[in-house]
């Protein structure tokens, strides 16, 4: 079991404080008390914090790609990772650790959230791509690792746990009554409800991208057309809105 926080400014802001982002860890430190790690730069900020389990010496997270282009923190175990890394050497990649996060970071590198159909596993994901100043946060299927976020000041803030979420300055733990209902209703608040006023997970299953100023949810394997977004035709889009 891991970590992961980070912070997306959304519009123009001063760059992500690492005091902030320490904090955030330190409230799931529990879930990764082997190592932590942060990455800033002016628009986003990373931070992990590790249960080393593959590749303990070389799977330090954030991590990035060869050109440093894009960088990724992950929670959870991909089962099929070697069957995986003989055909991204074979596509070129130079591949600097043993462990299951890399994998990722290079099949996103080329195939972007259409990634997620090549992966077998549990996981929580967020991949920051410096080149086109999109942030991509994906679960797995069944949601059986945790991956929380909320928007507030212009900001995207997420996390493991909804503890680190309330962390970030400002962040409130105020009960959504509709929430309080579906627990008396169904035993539980139904995805992406959580019993907190305005803060959601990311449904199992989904990925939610912010780019452009835009953030979108999509069900993984369901590739994004901007003009279909914009132009407001049909399309596999769960949800999605505009941020600047």
């Amino acid at each position: 079991m891991c970590g992961i926080v980070g912070v997306l400014n959304l519009k123009d802001h001063p760059p992500v404080d690492e005091a902030v982002l320490r904090q955030m860890l330190g409230m799931i430190r529990h879930r990764g008390p082997d190592e932590f790690g942060l990455y800033r730069d002016a628009q986003v900020g990373l931070g992990s914090a590790r249960l080393s389990i593959i590749d303990l010496s070389g799977g330090q997270q954030p991590m990035t790609n060869e050109d440093e282009t894009l960088w990724i923190v992950f929670n959870g175990e991909i089962f099929n990772y070697i069957e995986l890394r003989p055909d991204l050497e074979a596509r070129g990649h130079r591949l600097a650790t043993n462990c299951d996060t890399e994998i990722i970071l290079h099949l996103y590198e080329d195939y972007g959230p259409d990634c997620l159909r090549f992966l077998n596993g549990q996981f929580a994901i967020a991949i920051w791509d410096a080149r086109n100043r999109s942030l991509f946060l994906a679960r797995d299927r069944l949601g059986i690792r945790p991956l929380f976020y909320t928007i507030h000041e212009d900001r995207l803030i997420f996390g493991s746990e909804v503890k680190s979420l309330l962390a970030y300055p400002g962040v409130a733990a105020e009960l959504d009554p509709v929430a309080v209902d579906q627990i008396f209703t169904f035993w539980s608040t139904l995805s992406p409800r959580t019993a907190f006023r305005d803060i959601n997970d990311v449904p199992p299953g989904h990925y939610l991208l912010a780019d452009e100023g835009w953030i979108t949810v999509r069900p993984s394997g369901s590739s994004i057309s901007r003009r279909r977004l914009r132009g407001g035709r049909k399309g596999r889009i769960w949800k999605s809105w505009r941020v600047c």
